[in-house]
């Protein structure tokens, strides 16, 4: 089955980091893209510059409001998710389920009805699961019992995807599934842009346990793009990056922030209590905290479980990822050439 050539695409998330590179990295190879905004101005601020994008305002909480700029795309790139519970403290259930799960499924049908047939689903390597230190590949699926919420809704919306295939014979449709995500142009910040704030900053009070996948974001974006190409109808493609700790990795991102960082590990009962506390700061300042219960038990929970083989990527997608330092070397230099540090 053939979809036809790739021309004009729609991006959810397009100010995200995973969304702003990805737009970025297909304006570059000529397609014409939209990109959906919550924020026109946000939009703006990134991709003024750039010709070829229009950008769409709207929601994931209502497709149906955006559905009529769906028309004229041959190809969705489905990069936007709601994750940011663990910054918030608190359980989101709700938010989750609405966004990453309903969410997915009535963009599926809508972009269907408007004659697209080739959809892109940004996974997650939560939808994975492996004993520690085992090498983790896509046929290790998660079951929902070991799932956190956000883990679940991820598990749940790939689900969504891959039933309407089994609806949907003409739709193509498959899943990239990214690690911790880092890279230039990260304006949220996301987890990682925020522990590069905190460590430049002089934040980070001591190591924390856990080990992570650790990948560029423009890495995962091209992954998307030749998934598109080249993926097969309804499969998987890791796009995880390479298995630290961090305590290898903070001081290669003090080394080349040119700062001082932690050499100690903080214990796990000083843990729990600076999560405890960031919780009720959170819940009464309404602001993102770095270190919340879910994040510290998720930490806990897949430490050692960052071993993915990407070799199904490398072979049908010609995945490969640029060395770790560039990544760290070119984010640093956003955030300080947009006057984010305060040193």
């Amino acid at each position: 089955m053939t979809t036809g050539p790739m021309r004009s695409v729609f991006v959810t998330g397009a100010t995200g980091l995973l969304g702003n590179n990805l737009v970025r990295e297909l304006v570059a190879r000529g397609y014409a893209v939209k990109g959906l905004v919550r924020s026109r101005a946000k939009g703006e601020q990134q991709f003024n510059h750039l010709p070829n994008v229009e950008l769409v305002v709207g929601d994931m909480a209502d497709v149906e409001a955006f559905a009529g700029s769906l028309q004229g795309c041959d190809t969705v790139f489905h990069t936007a998710a709601f994750f940011r519970d663990n910054y918030k403290g608190g359980r989101h259930w709700n938010e989750l389920e609405k966004i990453n799960v309903a969410g997915t499924r009535d963009l599926i049908h809508q972009a269907y009805r408007a004659g697209v047939r080739r959809f892109i689903h940004t996974s997650s390597i939560a939808v994975l699961d492996g004993a520690p230190g085992s090498s983790i590949d896509e046929t290790c699926l998660r079951a929902d019992a070991d799932a956190d919420d956000y883990y679940r809704s991820k598990i749940l919306a790939d689900r969504v995807v891959l039933s309407f295939l089994e609806a949907h014979p003409e739709m193509h449709a498959c899943m990239v599934l990214p690690g911790w995500m880092w890279g230039p142009a990260d304006i949220g910040p996301t987890s990682s842009g925020q522990l590069i704030n905190d460590v430049v900053n002089g934040k980070l009070p001591g190591l924390i346990p856990g080990s992570f996948s650790v990948v560029d974001a423009r890495d995962v974006a091209l992954a998307l793009i030749a998934a598109a190409k080249h993926g097969r109808r309804g499969e998987r493609y890791l796009a995880a990056g390479r298995s630290m700790t961090m305590r290898q990795l903070v001081p290669v991102l003090g080394r080349i922030a040119g700062v001082k960082t932690p050499g100690r590990q903080l214990p796990l009962p000083l843990l729990y209590t600076l999560a405890i506390v960031q919780e009720i700061y959170a819940r009464l300042t309404g602001k993102p905290i770095l270190l919340s219960m879910a994040t510290l038990r998720l930490l806990i929970r897949e430490e050692h479980r960052t071993c993915f083989n990407h070799r199904k990527s490398e072979q049908e997608l010609g995945l490969c990822f640029r060395a770790l330092e560039l990544t760290m070397t070119d984010t640093v230099a956003w955030y300080r050439a947009h006057g984010w540090f305060e040193n």
